[in-house]
């Protein structure tokens, strides 16, 4: 079993910055892939993604504003968000995939305020 729990959102105003952070813990970890999604209404969107190699991808509405990054040492991935805008406003949760499954966090809330 893998637990995962995010921290780090809140309230800010458009154009300031949030840093999103995600742990995993469990008892045998072999993280394939951390990925982060946002549901600002029903749609749940992914948002970035970073694998065991470091890869990342991002959506094309954050790219060149968020950034992901991870600590293996840590099984922690963060998101770092800058140029914040109302429509960012969302639940973000947190996907670790373990051996190909995944597992999800109660996700975190950020909102932006114009």
């Amino acid at each position: 079993q893998v637990q995962v729990v995010e921290s780090g959102g809140g309230l800010v105003q458009a154009g300031g910055s949030l840093r999103l952070s995600c742990a995993a813990s469990g008892s045998s970890l072999n993280i394939n892939a951390m990925n982060w999604y946002r549901q600002p209404g029903k749609q749940r969107e992914l948002v970035a993604t970073i694998t065991s190699g470091g890869s990342t991808n991002y959506a094309s509405s954050v790219k060149g504003r968020f950034t992901v990054s991870r600590d293996n040492a840590k099984n922690t991935v963060y998101l770092t968000m800058n140029s914040l805008k109302p429509e960012d406003t969302a639940v973000y949760y947190c996907e670790v995939v373990n051996k190909w499954l995944g597992y999800w966090g109660q996700g975190t809330q950020v909102t932006v305020s114009s």
